[in-house]
Formats: structure tokens, sequence, C-alpha cells
């Protein structure tokens, strides 16, 4: 039975940080089905090394994250690994909801009005957690959106997918390498429910099993073992 650490549920329309050890998991759950996530990831030692998307993408031949993916820098090294996930498809190319899109999609609110129901959105969210570390809209990069899947139409449009989420769905990260994860929970830039969605989602941290040489995301394709090299090299101090 897994020893949970921690435990907090990040409410809906909300945003948290937090340093993420290596030798740790965060199993994230979507409490009530149909939330998003989004997330951007930093070397807490060195914070101009981010997250790396397209990297992320291309160096596994991939336009869906899942099982087995690694999630990437932008030196090259592994951040975390997805080492298990009930949902099957999580993007990482749609980006941020902003103050604008919000508004118009279901109408101005404010903290001053409205205090904890105004509507939050994804791009300030991420601002207040950066602030906290000394950074800024500069330092933010293309980000995860957990839980959320997007389908491409024959005209080449992207369309969020209802119900890819159900209740309880869950990914569990690995972190390979120490980091710094920013996180909200506001709707994914996509959505156009009829009312604002706010949807909970809970983390959970735990201690994790030493990887080994037959570990499934290590092997999981060329380029992750060479990921996997370079963060070892990092640890040596040879990077």
């Amino acid at each position: 039975m897994t020893n949970i650490l921690y435990s907090y549920t990040l409410p809906g329309a909300g945003h948290w940080s937090l340093r993420m050890r290596r030798g740790h998991c965060l199993k994230l759950t979507d409490v009530e089905g149909g939330a998003n996530l989004g997330m951007l990831m930093y070397n807490p030692e060195d914070l101009l090394e981010r997250y790396n998307a397209p990297d992320t993408l291309k160096c596994q031949h991939t336009f869906k994250l899942t099982k087995g993916h690694c999630l990437y820098s932008d030196m090259g090294r592994i951040f975390c690994s997805i080492i298990e996930d009930t949902v099957g498809w999580h993007e990482t190319v749609c980006g941020n909801s902003n103050a604008q899109l919000i508004s118009e999609r279901w109408g101005m609110r404010d903290y001053q009005r409205d205090r904890n129901l105004w509507k939050q959105n994804g791009y300030d969210s991420f601002l207040v957690e950066l602030a906290k570390y000394g950074l800024n809209g500069r330092d933010m990069a293309a980000n995860l959106n957990w839980f959320s899947r997007v389908d491409v139409s024959d005209q080449g449009i992207l369309n969020l997918r209802e119900g890819n989420s159900p209740v309880g769905s869950s990914v569990t990260l690995r972190f390979e390498l120490d980091t710094l994860i920013v996180m909200h929970t506001c709707p994914h830039p996509l959505n156009r429910s009829a009312e604002y969605p706010r949807k909970p989602v809970l983390a959970e941290i735990f201690c994790a099993d030493p990887v080994t040489e037959d570990d499934f995301c290590r092997n999981y394709c060329a380029e992750n073992r060479r990921g996997f090299t370079n963060n070892d090299l990092y640890y040596f101090g040879m990077q």
C-alpha cells in the first residue's frame, strides 16, 4: 500500500506551486470528472531550464501524453516520467486561458466583488505563482493540460474532447529531477461549457520505487534512455 506523504485538493479555479524532489511521485486525480490542470515545470537550481513541449513531443513521436512518456526540459533532461495513467490522453499544445477569453465566454467577475467565486484564468493564475520565485510572463513556456484531450478535424481545427476524463481518473508522475511545478485548475482554453467549470484535482505525494534498468518509461524509446543518461550526468556534476 502506498504511503502518502502529503495530500492536497486543489479547488477548481485555483492555483498552487511546490518543489518536487527527485525520487518522489505526484499522483493527480480528477475528483469530479472533466477537470483541467495546467502545469509548468522549472529546474529550481537554474530557473532558466524549463519544460519544453516541442522536444517532449517530437523525441517521443507523439501528439498526446500518457503512460511511458517522459517530460523533457530544454536542456534534454527529464523532469518526470508518466508511470501510471487511467486517462490515456493529455495535451500540451493548446496553451492557456486568459482574462479576455474567460470574460467573453462566461462574463467578467473580479475578486473584490465576487470573492472566491470569481472566474480565474490560467495565465494570471500562473503569474501569481511564478512571482513567488522571481519569475514573470517572460518565463512562461508552453504548458501541459492534464486530463484534457484535443482532436483535430479534417479542416485542421482543434476541438476539446468532452468526457475524456471520467470521475476518479488519475495520472502519476515520477520525478527524475528536482522540479518546481506551477499549477492551476482553470478551464482549458477550448472549453465551451455553458457554465464556468470549477473542477477540483487531488494531489498526493509519495516515495517512488527505484528506477531499474528494465523500467518501462526509461525503455519506452531510445530518446528516453538518453534523457535518463543526461540526468545521471547532471547529478554526477558533469553537465
